[in-house]
């Protein structure tokens, strides 16, 4: 079945598609048209679905390497089979372009491709316990077993690749997983769901439960039998989950207000390119988006003048036209309150140099200069396109106030300076430093997350399978 072939569609629950008896309506941000509706899990289905959960994973746990792969590899040539279907639902129900939408799709297919590779990589070491006096006849190795049941609670601005990084590499450590997508858009993580059934996934393994955080959010974050909790979205919420959690594994990624440094020898028509896309890309609602410009005193006018240029032929309207750069916000009451901050900024100082305007759930790309301190744009993450631009005497001010916040993910900067790359690199207080490239670089094998308030664990499928399993230490004591 494909599920966006009707309009009322049920959530994966352990293998199973159930109705509720209450619906959620899921709209189209772009004129608030329905597009389906999916149940409100209730708490009876998150303690059925953990209840699963704990036999599927002894299941997933038993499951060999090569059908743990073979698993995934089917899942993605189901994704990639139906692409545009899959493109079209994240389109719909979220902000991207229809040219964003289908490079996210792309993405989610490498996503679970590298969970599938990386399943066979799952290894320990030997151990050479007669470093230690009186331990010569002894010999033995570790090996990383899967943790159990995972939940996963994932935000609407990837909505298919953000939950992909959770369930891909879950899949490949042997472990049961519960996702809890946003409730603005959860289509995107059923179609997944489906992915995963039609690629023969064992029952009880998987489960994608719809509903509002406020109900059944709790429960899943702090049953004992859950025994990680991986989350993305803001850092009040981050620091619920990890004051609610109790004793488990916390991987967290919490935002950011990610800077980029541009000295005089950069390319500037490079770094205008890319800052630009940066900033604009999923209508700024992305966590590594680039809010924050520093910029060498020397370049800063002709930088800021190619910048604001090339944002006005900014395309922003119809995200299914191939034509359109930037599309809605994810609501109105976003696209308000990227109106406000920006309102205050200007109350209080800054500059407009493009932009500024709302209408409905759209908000025009929009650029900013001399930002007050006191305004929580300088400070805070905006999530929206807005991006302020700001001189620098040289690297040593643009790192410091690079640092100048509490987050701390991703960082970008453009020179042709080797040396001043590496002061960058080393001095940034992030948890990426992207050298001539935007703040918003990311492939899916990397390391990826923040220090500071951007979070806790790194994401990228190797590493969120180290996150997802635990070393079990062997020693043998040999006969003299």
């Amino acid at each position: 079945m494909m599920l966006l072939e009707k309009k009322k569609m049920s959530m994966y629950l352990g293998g199973e598609w159930v109705y509720g008896e209450r619906e959620i309506d899921v709209f189209d941000p772009q004129d608030n048209s329905l597009i389906a509706t999916v149940p409100a899990a209730t708490p009876a289905d998150v303690k059925r679905a953990i209840e699963l959960a704990k036999e599927g994973k002894e299941i997933a746990a038993s499951m060999p390497v090569h059908q743990r792969i073979a698993i995934l590899q089917r899942a993605a040539d189901y994704i990639q089979q139906h692409g545009e279907l899959y493109a079209t639902t994240i389109a719909r129900e979220g902000s991207k372009t229809i040219r964003e939408a289908r490079k996210e799709v792309q993405r989610c297919i490498e996503t679970i491709r590298i969970s599938a590779e990386e399943a066979r990589r799952i290894n320990g070491e030997t151990i050479p316990f007669d470093q230690m006096p009186g331990s010569e006849h002894r010999v033995g190795y570790y090996y990383r077993f899967p943790i159990g049941i995972i939940a996963a609670i994932t935000p609407f601005n990837d909505p298919l690749n953000l939950v992909a990084h959770k369930v891909g590499p879950a899949i490949a450590a042997g472990n049961a997983i519960i996702v809890k997508p946003a409730t603005l858009t959860p289509l995107s993580a059923l179609l997944l769901g489906e992915a995963f059934h039609a690629a023969g996934l064992p029952p009880k393994v998987l489960s994608v439960l719809t509903g509002y955080a406020s109900e059944i959010g709790d429960l899943l974050v702090t049953d004992p039998a859950i025994r990680m909790v991986t989350f993305t979205g803001g850092v009040e919420a981050g620091r619920q989950v990890a004051r609610k959690a109790g004793l488990k594994k916390l991987g967290m990624e919490l935002g950011s207000n990610s800077p980029v440094i541009v000295l005089k020898d950069a390319d500037l028509d490079d770094a205008v390119e890319n800052t630009v896309s940066g900033a604009f890309w999923a209508a700024g609602q992305n966590c590594l988006g680039v809010q924050r410009i520093y910029v060498e005193q020397a370049v800063y006018d002709e930088f800021a003048e190619k910048f604001v240029a090339r944002t006005k032929a900014y395309v922003v309207g119809d995200k299914l036209s191939e034509a359109t750069d930037m599309g809605p916000l994810i609501t109105e009451a976003e696209a308000m309150r990227v109106e406000q901050w920006v309102n205050e900024a200007v109350a209080k100082g800054a500059n407009l140099l493009c932009g500024g305007r709302r209408q409905g759930a759209f908000y025009d790309p929009t650029v900013l200069t001399n930002v007050p301190e006191t305004c929580r744009l300088y400070k805070e993450e905006i999530f929206g396109p807005v991006v302020c631009l700001y001189p620098v005497a040289n690297l040593e001010e643009a790192i410091a106030r690079a640092n100048d916040v509490q987050y701390g993910l991703q960082a970008g900067i453009f020179t042709r300076d080797l040396p001043k790359a590496f002061e960058a690199v080393y001095r940034l207080d992030v948890g990426g430093v992207m050298v001539n490239d935007s703040s918003d670089y990311r492939i899916d094998g990397m390391p990826f997350g923040g220090v500071k308030d951007s979070g806790l664990g790194r994401e990228g499928v190797r590493f969120a399978i180290q996150e997802m399993t635990e070393p079990k230490v062997v020693c043998f004591r040999l006969a003299k």
